[in-house]
């Protein structure tokens, strides 16, 4: 069955032009955001929760992860690994953590609900924080998903796009390696020069096409026709 979804829809047909002014501003000023008392709360929570079942295990971060189906498709892919994925949406998660579109052996998770395999944990957070605490915690990512964020696609919406945000110096410091895919190119052609910029590292965007979709967006956006794009760059 064909989808009915459109790729976003913009008046910017390039790069930002402000793109790399913002990218240097933000490399040169320290994000000093309070942190929210239920995003400590929940870093602190999951985090204890990989120490004490996965210590030492390699982490992968799922960030933005939805009903969380590619958590789980990644706990699945690298069974030695302990995924958290992170959400802002409690409703989200909770689908998520109900069994809906989700694979894979069942466990309870912490609140009593199914989760998934053993080795995937779905917390509810703010990734502006919880990128953060991670840092602050010591902890080095293995692997890093940004799979479909938002592209906030308006001309004047660079700034809540993460690599213009300015907790995206924080985001490249957890290290890892680093995949960020989209069905709008001038987003990953952008997030390619700010990681660039601020690390030097070699970021090429590519289009290409998944064996299976990791997640609803990308399997709605295959069932519309949609050319998707990704680039994967090694922090480490």
């Amino acid at each position: 069955m064909q989808g009915n979804s459109r790729v976003p829809s913009s008046a910017q047909s390039d790069v930002h032009e402000h793109l790399a002014t913002v990218v240097a501003r933000h490399a040169s000023a320290p994000f000093r955001k309070p942190y929210a008392d239920y995003n400590r709360a929940a870093f602190a929570t999951s985090f204890a929760r990989y120490q004490r079942l996965a210590p030492g295990a390699p982490l992968i971060l799922d960030a933005g992860c939805g009903v969380g189906e590619s958590s789980v498709a990644l706990a699945t892919a690298y069974p030695t690994h302990y995924v958290i994925g992170v959400d802002q949406s409690a409703a989200r998660l909770q689908r998520g953590q109900r069994g809906e579109h989700r694979r894979g052996e069942s466990h309870e998770s912490h609140d009593g609900q199914h989760a998934g395999p053993a080795n995937v944990d779905l917390v509810r957070a703010d990734l502006v924080d919880y990128w953060r605490l991670l840092l602050d915690a010591g902890v080095r990512l293995d692997r890093h998903y940004l799979l479909y964020p938002n592209p906030w696609p308006k001309i004047g919406h660079l700034r809540r796009r993460w690599h213009g945000h300015p907790v995206f110096p924080a985001l490249l410091a957890l290290g890892g390696v680093l995949e960020c895919r989209s069905n709008w190119p001038i987003y990953i052609a952008e997030h390619c020069l700010a990681v660039q910029q601020l690390t030097g590292r070699a970021a090429v965007l590519e289009p290409f096409v998944p064996a299976q979709p990791m997640t609803p967006f990308e399997r709605k956006y295959l069932d519309s026709g949609h050319q998707l794009f990704r680039t994967v760059t090694d922090l480490t």
